[in-house]
């Protein structure tokens, strides 16, 4: 790995424009790059050990330049187990993010909600997960200049990151609903008696990604704030055959919420 990481690195040190915030995009969330300015954008098929992005909705680009005169690194598009790679490609763009200089790293998902408070399109902090993905990206051998073997999980997401945008939501007037994320593998959506179990054990939401780039990010010591906007419901009572145009569509009314709280945050930190 250590390896890879290093040809990555030195294919993208002409771009590194020393930033120290990393955002990772999800499904139907572009909208942040609008915001950007951009200087040098690299498709994943030209990054040396880069996977290459499956999913429609998912750009498949490395986005470098800066958000509210603030350096940035963008993945515009992000990795799933569910496309078929492992763990270690999935999260390789972290392990990189970190090399580069990233500290801290902001995660954005589509996930349906199993809050019965929530509604499509809020947005839900994420203050915890569980992981249910059936592969650990920490697994075999550990390379201890990255991280420990046993990486402490007990402050997943950055408390005071979570402060920050409670706070500059409340500024703004943009509500902001809080909970744990589940992670599951996909690409299925769950079925009615999934969704009832996955409340049970505590979730109120639930998703396909995250918690990887979680783990990997925690596991090197970055900082990690994620958010997830609620583009369907797994609520009794309220659960309706949901296709990925739904998704994107529940997603597109949170976007410009989601990018101005973003945009904010990463002018404070």
């Amino acid at each position: 790995m250590l390896n890879k990481i290093a040809q990555t690195l030195s294919f993208l040190a002409p771009y590194n424009n020393g930033a120290k915030i990393g955002i990772i995009l999800g499904t139907g969330l572009g909208a942040l790059v609008k915001e950007m300015q951009i200087t040098h954008s690299l498709p994943y098929g030209d990054i040396p050990n880069f996977p290459i992005s499956t999913v429609e909705s998912h750009q498949g680009k490395l986005l470098i330049g800066t958000l509210n005169n603030v350096p940035v690194v963008v993945m515009q598009g992000r990795f799933h187990y569910y496309e078929g790679y492992d763990m270690q490609q999935v999260t390789f763009p972290v392990r990189v993010m970190k090399q580069m200089g990233i500290k801290n790293l902001f995660i954005s998902n589509a996930s349906g909600g199993l809050n019965p408070n929530f509604a499509i399109s809020d947005l839900m902090l994420m203050t915890d997960h569980i992981n249910l993905l059936p592969e650990h990206p920490l697994r075999g051998k550990n390379e201890d200049s990255l991280g420990p073997r046993f990486p402490d999980m007990s402050d997943a997401y950055d408390a005071g990151l979570i402060a920050l945008a409670k706070e500059i939501g409340s500024n703004m007037g943009i509500a902001l609903q809080e909970g744990v994320y589940v992670a599951v593998q996909g690409p299925t959506l769950e079925t009615k008696a999934e969704y009832a179990y996955l409340r049970i054990i505590g979730a109120d939401a639930v998703g396909m990604s995250t918690v990887p780039e979680n783990i990997v990010a925690r596991h090197m010591g970055m900082k990690v704030f994620a958010i997830s906007v609620i583009t369907d419901l797994g609520i009794p009572g309220m659960i309706k055959k949901t296709s990925l145009e739904d998704v994107l569509g529940a997603a597109k009314i949170a976007e410009p919420k989601m990018t101005k709280l973003i945009c904010e945050m990463v002018t404070r930190i």
